[in-house]
């Protein structure tokens, strides 16, 4: 297969050409139009490596997409997966909360969405290829078992470690914690005050032996592992020693700078770059991007983010990203971070999984999708 009349997306340039594809591989590329009729005419749009995912939620919306309302599973994983190809996403880590006290629909859900993701996989379901991410919330005492119950699959690509309780990384202001867990959960004030003190109990009897303990065995068995939601340089530190390679969502410049100083990849949101800022009054992605210190893009809770944040943050004056700069951001390195090198980059002898993109009155859009030479979108 040959897409030609199109401007590939390279590591460091952008460049009018072509591309030719057997078996699923990329066999060599050309700054020349195809001439052969049966090449596939991209219409001068952007071609660009099939994006990788390593934190959505996405997923969970379909599994209940209404209180009280369970969608059958493999149902909801064909809309979820279709929603991912549509926005250009071609590898995807989906994300599954272990140790949520906060949410009992969620453990209910647990072992049914794992397995649906496992066994979609197995049974060739999906356009994206499909792996998993194990967030591990920390202060509780089911977090390490169902830890060990899942982490020996071989979809597990990714574990982070978190800690929503108030007075911790996110929530270091405790009136944001107040607004945000009064309203989601429709606590009166005593209600609100109990539920505050059962959060800072358990996170001072479980979060750092369960932090240590689940690194400690991602060591082992060669899983990386991301922070999430640091907020100072103790906290970093203590990442950097515990063996993380990501940073997820740090929450101030000082711990986004360090992070990235002791090689840790960055990740913040594409809706941060989208919406203009974090929806939760931290900082924004745009200002690690001026700064030089966003290394990864992740669409979190809205697919089409990815596409719409590379474009923004390549057009964004306070920054110096160039288009090939911003979509390292949602191929390379995200593929360096989970020692994927068989992708993430246009260029010969990698997997053909492509998307390409045009603008439209100013919105970018996903015209067609390939994954390993396949036509999926």
């Amino acid at each position: 297969m040959i897409i030609t009349n199109v401007n590939l997306v390279l590591d460091n340039e952008v460049v009018k050409g072509s591309v030719e594809i057997k078996d699923g591989i990329i066999t060599s590329m050309s700054d020349t139009q195809s001439q052969l009729p049966q090449a596939f005419d991209g219409e001068n749009g952007h071609l660009m490596p099939g994006f990788i995912e390593l934190h959505t939620d996405n997923l969970e919306q379909y599994f209940t997409p209404r209180p009280k309302v369970d969608w059958p599973p493999f149902s909801a994983m064909s809309a979820h997966d279709t929603q991912l190809i549509g926005s250009g996403i071609t590898t995807v880590l989906d994300a599954v909360c272990l140790g949520d006290y906060r949410d009992e629909k969620r453990q209910a859900n647990l072992e049914q969405f794992i397995n649906t993701v496992v066994e979609s996989q197995k049974r060739n379901l999906t356009r994206a290829e499909h792996r998993l991410h194990l967030r591990c919330e920390v202060p509780h005492e089911s977090t390490v078992p169902a830890f060990e119950k899942f982490v020996n699959l071989p979809e597990v690509q990714l574990v982070s470690l978190m800690d929503h309780a108030p007075g911790q990384r996110q929530f270091v202001n405790l009136e944001a914690f107040r607004t945000y867990y009064q309203a989601k959960y429709n606590l009166a004030d005593h209600e609100m005050e109990a539920y505050e003190a059962r959060q800072i109990s358990l996170s001072e009897r479980w979060s750092s032996q369960n932090r240590n303990e689940i690194c400690r065995q991602c060591r082992e068995l060669g899983i990386p592992t991301a922070s999430h939601d640091d907020a100072t340089e103790a906290h970093v530190t203590e990442s950097k020693e515990l063996g993380m390679v990501i940073a997820e969502f740090p929450t101030t410049i000082e711990a986004a700078k360090r992070s990235h100083e002791l090689g840790l990849k960055v990740l913040m949101g594409a809706p941060n770059v989208v919406r203009g800022g974090s929806h939760s009054g931290n900082v924004a992605a745009h200002e690690l991007a001026s700064l030089g210190v966003l290394d990864i893009l992740s669409s979190d809770y809205y697919p089409m983010s990815l596409l719409e944040g590379v474009y923004m943050l390549a057009a964004d004056e306070r920054n110096s990203l160039t288009l090939s700069q911003a979509v390292k951001l949602v191929t390379k390195h995200p593929a360096q971070a989970l020692n994927l090198d068989d992708r993430g980059v246009i260029a010969e002898g990698k997997r053909a999984d492509m998307v390409l993109a045009h603008k439209v009155d100013g919105h970018p859009l996903v015209k067609r999708v390939w994954r390993q030479g396949k036509k999926v979108f």
